[in-house]
Protein backbone atom coordinates (compact mmCIF):
# COMPACT_ATOMS: atom_id res chain seq x y z
CA UNK A 1 0.00 0.00 0.00
CA UNK A 2 2.73 2.36 0.51
CA UNK A 3 6.15 2.71 -1.93
CA UNK A 4 8.76 5.30 -2.40
CA UNK A 5 7.34 6.55 -6.00
CA UNK A 6 4.39 7.89 -3.41
CA UNK A 7 7.51 9.79 -1.27
CA UNK A 8 8.94 11.31 -4.47
CA UNK A 9 5.52 12.09 -5.78
CA UNK A 10 4.35 14.14 -2.80
CA UNK A 11 7.61 16.06 -2.93
CA UNK A 12 7.61 16.95 -6.48
CA UNK A 13 4.68 18.15 -5.88
CA UNK A 14 5.21 20.25 -2.89
CA UNK A 15 8.35 21.68 -4.24
CA UNK A 16 6.15 23.18 -7.66
CA UNK A 17 3.40 24.42 -5.59
CA UNK A 18 4.86 25.24 -1.74
CA UNK A 19 8.00 26.58 -2.55
CA UNK A 20 8.00 28.78 -5.70
CA UNK A 21 8.45 32.55 -5.06
CA UNK A 22 5.70 34.59 -6.41
CA UNK A 23 7.90 36.50 -9.21
CA UNK A 24 11.72 37.07 -9.31
CA UNK A 25 11.70 40.00 -7.15
CA UNK A 26 9.29 38.61 -4.23
CA UNK A 27 10.47 35.59 -2.54
CA UNK A 28 6.85 35.11 -1.19
CA UNK A 29 5.95 31.19 -1.88
CA UNK A 30 3.15 29.55 -0.41
CA UNK A 31 4.37 28.64 3.08
CA UNK A 32 4.50 32.79 3.48
CA UNK A 33 1.36 34.14 2.30
CA UNK A 34 0.21 36.77 4.91
CA UNK A 35 -2.58 38.92 2.91
CA UNK A 36 -5.16 39.02 0.52
CA UNK A 37 -2.98 41.02 -2.33
CA UNK A 38 -0.29 37.90 -1.11
CA UNK A 39 -3.27 35.28 -2.08
CA UNK A 40 -4.29 36.90 -5.19
CA UNK A 41 -0.58 36.95 -6.64
CA UNK A 42 -0.11 33.27 -5.80
CA UNK A 43 -2.92 32.71 -7.83
CA UNK A 44 -2.13 34.13 -10.35
CA UNK A 45 1.70 33.31 -10.36
CA UNK A 46 2.46 29.90 -9.37
CA UNK A 47 -0.69 28.11 -8.74
CA UNK A 48 -1.37 28.65 -12.91
CA UNK A 49 2.18 28.35 -13.70
CA UNK A 50 1.76 24.56 -12.06
CA UNK A 51 -1.48 23.63 -13.24
CA UNK A 52 -0.81 24.94 -17.14
CA UNK A 53 2.13 23.80 -18.15
CA UNK A 54 2.62 25.43 -21.69
CA UNK A 55 6.16 23.82 -22.75
CA UNK A 56 6.73 20.25 -23.49
CA UNK A 57 9.44 17.44 -24.36
CA UNK A 58 10.69 18.42 -27.60
CA UNK A 59 10.26 14.67 -28.44
CA UNK A 60 7.64 13.67 -30.87
CA UNK A 61 7.03 10.76 -29.31
CA UNK A 62 4.94 12.97 -26.45
CA UNK A 63 1.43 12.77 -27.44
CA UNK A 64 -0.50 15.91 -26.20
CA UNK A 65 -4.36 15.91 -26.16
CA UNK A 66 -6.30 19.03 -26.83
CA UNK A 67 -7.51 21.11 -23.26
CA UNK A 68 -5.08 18.44 -21.44
CA UNK A 69 -2.33 19.89 -18.86
CA UNK A 70 0.51 17.64 -17.96
CA UNK A 71 2.29 18.60 -14.86
CA UNK A 72 6.17 17.86 -14.56
CA UNK A 73 5.22 16.30 -17.95
CA UNK A 74 4.15 13.43 -16.30
CA UNK A 75 1.29 14.28 -14.32
CA UNK A 76 -2.53 14.46 -15.97
CA UNK A 77 -4.30 16.89 -14.26
CA UNK A 78 -7.44 15.08 -14.25
CA UNK A 79 -10.69 17.90 -14.93
CA UNK A 80 -10.46 20.95 -13.32
CA UNK A 81 -9.23 22.80 -10.52
CA UNK A 82 -11.86 23.64 -7.90
CA UNK A 83 -11.97 26.84 -5.44
CA UNK A 84 -14.20 27.18 -2.54
CA UNK A 85 -14.34 29.72 0.32
CA UNK A 86 -16.69 29.74 3.53
CA UNK A 87 -17.81 32.70 5.15
CA UNK A 88 -18.96 34.31 8.47
CA UNK A 89 -22.02 36.90 9.13
CA UNK A 90 -21.42 40.57 10.69
CA UNK A 91 -22.57 41.19 14.08
CA UNK A 92 -21.28 37.57 14.88
CA UNK A 93 -18.66 38.85 18.24
CA UNK A 94 -19.63 41.92 20.94
CA UNK A 95 -18.14 44.59 20.45
CA UNK A 96 -17.14 46.43 24.17
CA UNK A 97 -19.53 49.56 24.70
CA UNK A 98 -16.57 51.98 24.52
CA UNK A 99 -15.37 51.11 21.09
CA UNK A 100 -19.02 51.25 19.39
CA UNK A 101 -18.70 54.25 17.99
CA UNK A 102 -15.28 53.63 16.45
CA UNK A 103 -16.19 49.81 14.79
CA UNK A 104 -19.56 48.92 13.13
CA UNK A 105 -18.69 45.63 12.32
CA UNK A 106 -17.45 42.71 13.85
CA UNK A 107 -16.35 39.47 12.97
CA UNK A 108 -15.74 36.62 15.03
CA UNK A 109 -13.90 33.37 14.41
CA UNK A 110 -15.27 30.38 12.63
CA UNK A 111 -18.11 28.39 13.61
CA UNK A 112 -20.78 26.54 11.98
CA UNK A 113 -23.77 28.25 13.35
CA UNK A 114 -22.33 31.74 12.08
CA UNK A 115 -21.64 31.05 8.38
CA UNK A 116 -23.05 33.08 6.33
CA UNK A 117 -25.43 31.49 3.67
CA UNK A 118 -26.92 34.47 1.82
CA UNK A 119 -25.76 35.72 -2.12
CA UNK A 120 -23.44 38.51 -2.31
CA UNK A 121 -21.34 40.48 -4.75
CA UNK A 122 -22.54 40.27 -8.43
CA UNK A 123 -25.02 36.92 -7.34
CA UNK A 124 -25.46 35.26 -10.29
CA UNK A 125 -23.41 32.49 -10.28
CA UNK A 126 -21.74 29.95 -8.11
CA UNK A 127 -19.12 31.45 -7.00
CA UNK A 128 -21.73 34.09 -5.41
CA UNK A 129 -24.04 31.87 -4.17
CA UNK A 130 -23.80 29.38 -1.08
CA UNK A 131 -23.31 25.48 -2.73
CA UNK A 132 -24.66 22.99 -0.59
CA UNK A 133 -22.49 20.10 0.39
CA UNK A 134 -23.27 16.46 -0.89
CA UNK A 135 -24.02 14.32 1.26
CA UNK A 136 -21.34 12.17 3.68
CA UNK A 137 -18.73 14.67 1.81
CA UNK A 138 -16.06 15.47 4.33
CA UNK A 139 -14.83 18.28 7.13
CA UNK A 140 -11.69 19.68 7.28
CA UNK A 141 -9.95 20.01 10.17
CA UNK A 142 -7.94 22.97 9.94
CA UNK A 143 -5.31 24.63 11.82
CA UNK A 144 -7.73 27.14 14.04
CA UNK A 145 -11.33 25.50 13.28
CA UNK A 146 -13.62 22.62 12.03
CA UNK A 147 -14.96 23.97 8.30
CA UNK A 148 -17.27 22.05 6.91
CA UNK A 149 -18.02 20.84 3.05
CA UNK A 150 -20.16 23.65 1.88
CA UNK A 151 -19.39 26.95 0.61
CA UNK A 152 -19.18 29.56 -2.43
CA UNK A 153 -17.22 27.93 -5.17
CA UNK A 154 -16.14 28.07 -8.44
CA UNK A 155 -14.12 26.05 -10.99
CA UNK A 156 -11.07 27.51 -13.05
CA UNK A 157 -11.61 26.90 -16.96
CA UNK A 158 -9.28 24.74 -18.98
CA UNK A 159 -7.15 27.12 -20.46
CA UNK A 160 -4.37 29.55 -18.22
CA UNK A 161 -6.00 32.77 -20.25
CA UNK A 162 -9.37 31.83 -19.73
CA UNK A 163 -8.60 30.95 -15.50
CA UNK A 164 -6.24 34.73 -15.51
CA UNK A 165 -9.22 36.44 -16.75
CA UNK A 166 -11.54 35.17 -14.06
CA UNK A 167 -9.47 35.29 -11.22
CA UNK A 168 -8.46 38.76 -12.24
CA UNK A 169 -12.68 39.21 -12.82
CA UNK A 170 -12.88 38.08 -9.16
CA UNK A 171 -10.53 40.13 -7.56
CA UNK A 172 -11.78 42.99 -9.29
CA UNK A 173 -15.85 42.55 -7.73
CA UNK A 174 -14.51 41.45 -3.74
CA UNK A 175 -14.67 37.94 -3.74
CA UNK A 176 -12.53 37.76 -0.70
CA UNK A 177 -14.47 39.98 1.95
CA UNK A 178 -13.76 40.62 5.75
CA UNK A 179 -16.25 37.58 6.73
CA UNK A 180 -13.87 35.59 4.47
CA UNK A 181 -12.45 32.28 7.37
CA UNK A 182 -10.88 29.96 4.57
CA UNK A 183 -10.21 29.11 1.18
CA UNK A 184 -9.84 26.05 -0.22
CA UNK A 185 -8.06 25.41 -3.56
CA UNK A 186 -8.34 21.54 -4.97
CA UNK A 187 -7.28 19.58 -7.64
CA UNK A 188 -6.41 16.09 -8.59
CA UNK A 189 -4.08 14.52 -10.86
CA UNK A 190 -2.70 11.05 -12.18
CA UNK A 191 0.68 9.65 -13.39
CA UNK A 192 0.51 6.88 -15.34
CA UNK A 193 4.44 5.53 -15.22
CA UNK A 194 3.60 4.75 -11.80
CA UNK A 195 0.01 4.11 -11.46
CA UNK A 196 -0.74 6.57 -8.64
CA UNK A 197 -3.10 9.86 -7.88
CA UNK A 198 -1.99 12.87 -6.30
CA UNK A 199 -4.69 15.07 -4.86
CA UNK A 200 -3.65 18.32 -3.57
CA UNK A 201 -5.76 20.74 -0.88
CA UNK A 202 -4.59 23.96 -0.65
CA UNK A 203 -6.19 25.59 2.83
CA UNK A 204 -5.11 29.45 3.18
CA UNK A 205 -7.20 29.93 7.00
CA UNK A 206 -8.04 34.04 7.71
CA UNK A 207 -8.40 34.06 11.46
CA UNK A 208 -10.19 36.59 13.01
CA UNK A 209 -7.04 38.20 14.48
CA UNK A 210 -6.21 38.58 10.81
CA UNK A 211 -3.56 37.43 8.20
CA UNK A 212 -3.10 34.12 7.05
CA UNK A 213 -2.09 31.07 7.82
CA UNK A 214 -1.44 28.63 5.24
CA UNK A 215 -1.81 24.98 5.65
CA UNK A 216 -1.45 21.69 2.73
CA UNK A 217 -2.39 18.43 2.16
CA UNK A 218 -0.82 16.18 -0.37
CA UNK A 219 -2.04 12.39 -1.05
CA UNK A 220 -0.42 10.29 -3.39
CA UNK A 221 -2.52 6.84 -3.23
CA UNK A 222 -3.10 3.86 -5.15
CA UNK A 223 -6.82 3.75 -6.24
CA UNK A 224 -6.63 1.55 -9.93
CA UNK A 225 -5.36 -1.51 -7.99
CA UNK A 226 -5.04 -4.12 -10.61
CA UNK A 227 -3.04 -3.10 -13.46
CA UNK A 228 0.12 -5.26 -14.16
CA UNK A 229 0.93 -9.18 -13.53
CA UNK A 230 2.21 -8.05 -10.24
CA UNK A 231 -1.11 -6.45 -8.93
CA UNK A 232 -3.23 -9.68 -10.20
CA UNK A 233 -1.16 -11.42 -8.32
CA UNK A 234 -1.75 -9.18 -5.06
CA UNK A 235 -5.55 -9.67 -5.87
CA UNK A 236 -4.79 -13.84 -5.54
CA UNK A 237 -3.01 -12.96 -2.11
CA UNK A 238 -5.57 -10.83 -1.16
CA UNK A 239 -8.57 -13.56 -1.72
CA UNK A 240 -6.53 -16.37 0.23
CA UNK A 241 -6.47 -13.63 2.88
CA UNK A 242 -9.81 -13.31 3.12
CA UNK A 243 -10.24 -16.86 3.34
CA UNK A 244 -7.91 -17.14 6.37
CA UNK A 245 -9.77 -14.42 7.51
CA UNK A 246 -13.45 -16.60 7.22
CA UNK A 247 -11.77 -19.44 8.80
CA UNK A 248 -10.29 -17.57 11.70
CA UNK A 249 -13.55 -16.28 12.52
CA UNK A 250 -15.18 -19.81 13.04
CA UNK A 251 -12.35 -20.37 14.36
CA UNK A 252 -13.07 -17.73 17.17
CA UNK A 253 -16.64 -18.52 17.05
CA UNK A 254 -16.01 -21.98 18.33
CA UNK A 255 -13.46 -20.94 20.91
CA UNK A 256 -16.28 -18.70 22.36
CA UNK A 257 -19.18 -20.98 22.42
CA UNK A 258 -16.27 -23.76 23.91
CA UNK A 259 -14.79 -20.94 26.46
CA UNK A 260 -17.88 -18.65 27.11
CA UNK A 261 -16.86 -16.39 29.74
CA UNK A 262 -13.18 -17.87 30.55
CA UNK A 263 -12.57 -16.63 26.36
CA UNK A 264 -12.76 -12.66 27.80
CA UNK A 265 -10.52 -13.37 30.37
CA UNK A 266 -8.03 -13.72 28.23
CA UNK A 267 -6.22 -11.24 26.54
CA UNK A 268 -4.46 -12.96 23.45
CA UNK A 269 -8.27 -13.28 22.99
CA UNK A 270 -8.81 -9.84 22.79
CA UNK A 271 -6.19 -8.81 20.11
CA UNK A 272 -7.81 -11.93 18.07
CA UNK A 273 -11.21 -10.42 17.99
CA UNK A 274 -8.82 -6.66 17.35
CA UNK A 275 -7.21 -7.91 14.54
CA UNK A 276 -10.38 -9.74 12.88
CA UNK A 277 -12.62 -6.53 12.96
CA UNK A 278 -9.64 -4.23 11.88
CA UNK A 279 -9.19 -6.85 8.73
CA UNK A 280 -13.09 -7.33 8.25
CA UNK A 281 -13.08 -3.31 7.74
CA UNK A 282 -10.20 -3.26 5.34
CA UNK A 283 -11.73 -5.44 2.77
CA UNK A 284 -15.38 -4.25 2.83
CA UNK A 285 -13.20 -0.68 1.91
CA UNK A 286 -11.00 -2.46 -0.52
CA UNK A 287 -14.99 -3.68 -2.49
CA UNK A 288 -16.24 -0.14 -1.92
CA UNK A 289 -13.12 1.88 -3.23
CA UNK A 290 -12.72 -0.54 -6.22
CA UNK A 291 -16.53 0.55 -7.03
CA UNK A 292 -16.62 3.96 -6.31
CA UNK A 293 -13.17 5.00 -8.98
CA UNK A 294 -14.55 3.18 -11.16
CA UNK A 295 -17.88 5.41 -10.79
CA UNK A 296 -15.83 8.73 -10.58
CA UNK A 297 -13.61 7.84 -13.71
CA UNK A 298 -16.74 6.93 -15.78
CA UNK A 299 -18.22 10.50 -14.81
CA UNK A 300 -14.57 12.43 -15.46
CA UNK A 301 -14.46 10.78 -18.71
CA UNK A 302 -18.29 11.63 -19.69
CA UNK A 303 -17.25 15.31 -18.34
CA UNK A 304 -13.47 17.16 -18.44
CA UNK A 305 -14.73 20.28 -17.21
CA UNK A 306 -15.96 19.15 -14.22
CA UNK A 307 -13.97 18.88 -10.94
CA UNK A 308 -13.72 15.30 -10.31
CA UNK A 309 -13.34 14.76 -6.18
CA UNK A 310 -11.30 12.52 -5.92
CA UNK A 311 -10.56 14.35 -2.05
CA UNK A 312 -13.01 11.67 -0.38
CA UNK A 313 -11.23 8.63 -1.73
CA UNK A 314 -7.51 9.64 -0.84
CA UNK A 315 -8.71 10.61 2.45
CA UNK A 316 -10.06 7.36 3.56
CA UNK A 317 -7.63 5.44 1.78
CA UNK A 318 -4.84 7.05 3.59
CA UNK A 319 -7.43 6.07 6.76
CA UNK A 320 -7.44 2.36 5.30
CA UNK A 321 -3.76 2.65 5.29
CA UNK A 322 -3.38 3.52 8.58
CA UNK A 323 -5.46 0.73 10.00
CA UNK A 324 -3.76 -1.55 8.22
CA UNK A 325 -0.40 -0.45 9.32
CA UNK A 326 -2.11 -0.90 12.89
CA UNK A 327 -3.40 -4.37 11.82
CA UNK A 328 0.14 -5.08 11.05
CA UNK A 329 1.66 -4.05 14.26
CA UNK A 330 -0.63 -5.84 16.56
CA UNK A 331 -0.03 -8.73 14.14
CA UNK A 332 3.72 -8.87 15.08
CA UNK A 333 2.93 -8.28 18.70
CA UNK A 334 0.87 -11.57 18.23
CA UNK A 335 4.07 -13.31 17.94
CA UNK A 336 4.82 -13.07 21.53
CA UNK A 337 2.06 -15.48 22.07
CA UNK A 338 3.72 -18.16 20.29
CA UNK A 339 6.85 -17.32 21.54
CA UNK A 340 5.84 -17.45 25.52
CA UNK A 341 7.12 -21.05 25.69
CA UNK A 342 10.48 -19.32 25.99
CA UNK A 343 11.97 -18.83 29.17
CA UNK A 344 12.90 -15.25 28.21
CA UNK A 345 9.83 -14.01 26.98
CA UNK A 346 7.84 -15.63 30.00
CA UNK A 347 9.77 -13.56 32.78
CA UNK A 348 9.54 -10.66 30.43
CA UNK A 349 5.71 -11.16 30.57
CA UNK A 350 5.80 -12.45 34.10
CA UNK A 351 8.16 -8.92 34.74
CA UNK A 352 5.27 -6.81 33.10
CA UNK A 353 2.48 -8.11 35.12
CA UNK A 354 3.97 -8.36 38.13
CA UNK A 355 5.26 -4.75 38.30
CA UNK A 356 1.38 -3.26 36.28
CA UNK A 357 0.12 -2.28 39.86
CA UNK A 358 3.92 -0.53 40.55
CA UNK A 359 3.60 1.07 36.96
CA UNK A 360 0.07 2.43 37.43
CA UNK A 361 1.06 4.09 41.32
CA UNK A 362 3.97 5.43 39.58
CA UNK A 363 2.44 6.91 36.36
CA UNK A 364 -0.02 8.48 38.35
CA UNK A 365 2.56 10.79 40.16
CA UNK A 366 4.12 10.94 37.25
CA UNK A 367 1.15 12.48 35.35
CA UNK A 368 0.49 14.77 38.21
CA UNK A 369 3.87 16.54 38.27
CA UNK A 370 4.18 16.27 34.01
CA UNK A 371 0.39 18.27 33.91
CA UNK A 372 1.60 20.57 36.61
CA UNK A 373 4.45 21.58 34.59
CA UNK A 374 2.74 21.89 31.41
CA UNK A 375 0.13 24.33 32.55
CA UNK A 376 2.34 26.06 34.05
CA UNK A 377 4.70 26.30 30.46
CA UNK A 378 1.09 27.42 28.95
CA UNK A 379 0.29 30.30 31.16
CA UNK A 380 3.92 31.64 31.35
CA UNK A 381 5.06 31.26 27.92
CA UNK A 382 1.74 30.14 25.67
CA UNK A 383 1.61 34.10 24.68
CA UNK A 384 4.75 34.61 22.75
CA UNK A 385 6.54 30.46 22.21
CA UNK A 386 5.19 28.84 19.54
CA UNK A 387 5.79 25.32 21.02
CA UNK A 388 3.71 26.75 24.64
CA UNK A 389 0.82 28.39 22.08
CA UNK A 390 -1.72 25.55 23.05
CA UNK A 391 -1.91 23.20 26.30
CA UNK A 392 -1.24 20.22 23.85
CA UNK A 393 2.16 21.42 22.63
CA UNK A 394 2.86 21.99 25.73
CA UNK A 395 2.80 18.38 26.34
CA UNK A 396 4.63 17.38 23.06
CA UNK A 397 7.18 20.23 24.15
CA UNK A 398 8.01 18.68 27.48
CA UNK A 399 8.63 14.84 25.96
CA UNK A 400 11.05 16.79 23.41
CA UNK A 401 12.83 18.19 26.87
CA UNK A 402 13.14 14.74 27.99
CA UNK A 403 14.45 13.36 24.94
CA UNK A 404 16.78 16.55 24.75
CA UNK A 405 15.24 18.20 21.55
CA UNK A 406 14.56 21.93 23.13
CA UNK A 407 15.03 25.25 22.43
CA UNK A 408 15.81 27.03 25.62
CA UNK A 409 16.84 30.42 24.37
CA UNK A 410 12.53 30.95 23.31
CA UNK A 411 11.71 30.36 26.69
CA UNK A 412 14.16 32.35 28.74
CA UNK A 413 13.54 35.34 26.16
CA UNK A 414 9.94 34.88 26.90
CA UNK A 415 10.57 35.11 30.95
CA UNK A 416 14.26 35.88 32.11
CA UNK A 417 13.13 34.22 35.12
CA UNK A 418 10.48 32.07 35.33
CA UNK A 419 12.26 30.57 32.04
CA UNK A 420 15.23 28.94 33.63
CA UNK A 421 13.33 28.39 36.95
CA UNK A 422 10.66 26.42 34.87
CA UNK A 423 13.35 24.21 32.85
CA UNK A 424 15.99 23.55 35.62
CA UNK A 425 13.23 21.81 38.10
CA UNK A 426 11.67 20.18 35.47
CA UNK A 427 14.49 19.05 34.30
CA UNK A 428 15.06 17.77 38.08
CA UNK A 429 12.31 16.46 39.15
CA UNK A 430 11.30 14.55 35.64
CA UNK A 431 14.12 13.42 33.99
CA UNK A 432 16.56 12.93 37.16
CA UNK A 433 13.68 11.39 39.98
CA UNK A 434 10.49 10.11 37.67
CA UNK A 435 12.72 8.49 34.84
CA UNK A 436 15.24 7.11 37.41
CA UNK A 437 12.33 5.21 40.05
CA UNK A 438 10.56 3.88 36.94
CA UNK A 439 13.74 2.09 35.77
CA UNK A 440 14.31 1.19 39.40
CA UNK A 441 10.73 -0.25 39.41
CA UNK A 442 11.33 -2.48 36.46
CA UNK A 443 14.94 -3.46 37.62
CA UNK A 444 13.76 -4.77 41.15
CA UNK A 445 11.18 -6.91 40.00
CA UNK A 446 12.82 -8.27 36.85
CA UNK A 447 15.39 -9.48 39.32
CA UNK A 448 12.33 -11.28 41.87
CA UNK A 449 10.90 -12.22 38.95
CA UNK A 450 14.88 -14.32 37.35
CA UNK A 451 15.44 -15.51 41.47
CA UNK A 452 12.19 -16.70 41.18
CA UNK A 453 12.42 -18.48 38.11
CA UNK A 454 16.01 -19.61 39.00
CA UNK A 455 14.38 -21.96 42.08
CA UNK A 456 11.27 -23.32 39.65
CA UNK A 457 12.47 -26.48 37.69
CA UNK A 458 11.91 -25.46 33.63
CA UNK A 459 8.71 -27.33 32.42
CA UNK A 460 8.42 -24.92 29.25
CA UNK A 461 9.47 -25.83 25.78
CA UNK A 462 12.93 -24.55 24.36
CA UNK A 463 12.92 -23.40 20.78
CA UNK A 464 15.19 -25.54 19.73
CA UNK A 465 13.52 -28.82 21.33
CA UNK A 466 10.46 -27.57 19.43
CA UNK A 467 12.17 -27.44 15.90
CA UNK A 468 14.18 -31.21 16.98
CA UNK A 469 10.55 -32.78 17.56
CA UNK A 470 9.20 -31.10 14.36
CA UNK A 471 12.85 -32.61 12.61
CA UNK A 472 12.04 -36.12 13.85
CA UNK A 473 8.38 -36.03 13.58
CA UNK A 474 9.01 -35.30 9.84
CA UNK A 475 12.15 -37.97 9.73
CA UNK A 476 9.45 -40.49 11.21
CA UNK A 477 6.47 -39.76 8.84
CA UNK A 478 9.02 -40.22 5.82
CA UNK A 479 10.11 -43.46 7.42
CA UNK A 480 13.28 -42.35 7.05
CA UNK A 481 13.94 -43.14 11.15
CA UNK A 482 11.82 -45.03 13.78
CA UNK A 483 9.75 -43.48 16.29
CA UNK A 484 12.33 -45.83 19.28
CA UNK A 485 14.81 -43.33 17.87
CA UNK A 486 12.55 -39.93 18.38
CA UNK A 487 12.47 -38.33 22.06
CA UNK A 488 9.94 -36.62 23.26
CA UNK A 489 9.86 -32.61 23.60
CA UNK A 490 7.77 -33.21 27.05
CA UNK A 491 10.50 -35.83 28.51
CA UNK A 492 13.65 -33.31 27.39
CA UNK A 493 11.81 -30.16 28.97
CA UNK A 494 11.43 -32.52 32.22
CA UNK A 495 14.85 -33.68 32.42
CA UNK A 496 16.23 -30.33 31.95
CA UNK A 497 14.20 -28.97 35.10
CA UNK A 498 15.17 -31.77 36.96
CA UNK A 499 18.77 -31.27 36.19
CA UNK A 500 18.86 -27.99 36.95
CA UNK A 501 16.70 -28.17 40.24
CA UNK A 502 19.48 -30.79 41.33
CA UNK A 503 22.08 -28.17 40.74
CA UNK A 504 20.86 -25.79 43.30
CA UNK A 505 19.64 -28.32 45.55
CA UNK A 506 21.33 -28.87 49.12
CA UNK A 507 23.02 -32.09 49.90
CA UNK A 508 19.84 -33.47 51.92
CA UNK A 509 17.82 -32.73 49.13
CA UNK A 510 20.32 -34.20 46.61
CA UNK A 511 19.94 -37.34 49.13
CA UNK A 512 15.89 -37.56 48.74
CA UNK A 513 16.48 -37.09 44.60
CA UNK A 514 19.14 -40.55 44.57
CA UNK A 515 16.55 -42.34 46.53
CA UNK A 516 13.65 -41.20 44.19
CA UNK A 517 15.80 -42.29 41.27
CA UNK A 518 16.24 -45.98 42.76
CA UNK A 519 12.39 -46.15 43.38
CA UNK A 520 12.05 -45.05 39.34
CA UNK A 521 14.90 -47.83 38.68
CA UNK A 522 12.65 -50.09 40.36
CA UNK A 523 9.57 -48.91 38.43
CA UNK A 524 7.78 -47.22 41.17
CA UNK A 525 6.06 -43.92 40.80
CA UNK A 526 8.42 -41.13 42.45
CA UNK A 527 7.03 -37.85 44.47
CA UNK A 528 8.65 -35.71 42.42
CA UNK A 529 7.36 -36.55 39.15
CA UNK A 530 4.55 -36.60 40.80
CA UNK A 531 4.64 -33.14 41.94
CA UNK A 532 5.78 -31.66 38.48
CA UNK A 533 2.38 -32.92 37.63
CA UNK A 534 -0.02 -31.75 39.73
CA UNK A 535 1.84 -28.02 40.28
CA UNK A 536 2.68 -25.90 37.28
CA UNK A 537 5.68 -23.35 37.60
CA UNK A 538 2.95 -20.69 37.75
CA UNK A 539 1.41 -21.91 40.85
CA UNK A 540 4.93 -22.82 42.35
CA UNK A 541 6.06 -18.85 41.80
CA UNK A 542 2.52 -18.03 43.68
CA UNK A 543 3.49 -20.60 46.51
CA UNK A 544 6.80 -19.08 46.63
CA UNK A 545 5.69 -15.56 46.88
CA UNK A 546 3.61 -16.43 49.70
CA UNK A 547 5.97 -18.35 51.60
CA UNK A 548 8.56 -15.37 51.86
CA UNK A 549 5.36 -13.23 52.80
CA UNK A 550 4.74 -16.06 55.82
CA UNK A 551 8.16 -15.80 56.95
CA UNK A 552 8.39 -11.84 56.44
CA UNK A 553 5.21 -11.94 59.08
CA UNK A 554 6.79 -14.49 61.25
CA UNK A 555 10.02 -12.35 61.75
CA UNK A 556 7.20 -8.82 62.33
CA UNK A 557 6.01 -11.41 65.04
CA UNK A 558 8.96 -12.53 66.44
CA UNK A 559 10.41 -9.27 66.68
CA UNK A 560 7.53 -7.95 69.02
CA UNK A 561 7.39 -10.87 70.57
CA UNK A 562 10.99 -10.05 71.82
CA UNK A 563 10.02 -6.63 72.64
CA UNK A 564 6.96 -7.79 74.86
CA UNK A 565 9.52 -10.11 76.67
CA UNK A 566 11.89 -7.58 77.20
CA UNK A 567 9.73 -5.53 78.85
CA UNK A 568 8.22 -7.95 81.05
CA UNK A 569 9.03 -7.07 84.52
CA UNK A 570 10.87 -10.64 86.28
CA UNK A 571 8.53 -12.15 88.93
CA UNK A 572 9.96 -12.90 92.14
CA UNK A 573 12.11 -16.23 92.84
CA UNK A 574 12.74 -16.28 88.60
CA UNK A 575 16.03 -16.25 90.12
CA UNK A 576 16.13 -19.30 91.68
CA UNK A 577 14.22 -21.35 88.99
CA UNK A 578 16.43 -23.70 87.07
Amino acid sequence: MVSTDMYYLNKVMSTLFLDTSLSETDNTDFKSIASVADFWKYAEGPLLDGLYWDTFYPSSSTSVHRNTSHIYYENLLLGVAQVRQLKIRNDTCSIYPSFRAFMKDCYGPYNYQSEDKEPFGLKNDTEWRYSIAKPLSLWHWGRIGLYSSGGFTFTLPKSKNASIDKLSYLKEHGWLTRGTRVVFIDFSMYNANVNLFCVVRLVLEFPATGGILPSWQFYSVKLLRYVTYYDYFLASCEVIFCLFILSFIIQEFIKMKTHKKEYVKNAWNWLDVLLILLSVFAIAFNVYRTMEVARLMENLLSNSFAYPDFYFLAFWQTRYNNMISVNVFFAWIKIFKYISFNKTMTQLSSTLSRCAKDIIGFAIMFFIIFFAYAQLGYLVFGSQVDEFSTFQNCIFTQFRIVLGDFNFASIEQANRILGPIYFITFVFFVFFVLLNMFLAIINDTYSEVKADFSVVPSREFEISDLIRQSYNKALVKLKLKSASQTEDLYAVSVRRGQSTSRTDMDSSISRSTNAERERRQRGHPTASSTMYDSVSPEEFQRLSRYTAELEKQLKDVTTKLDLIMKNLPEGPGSGDKK
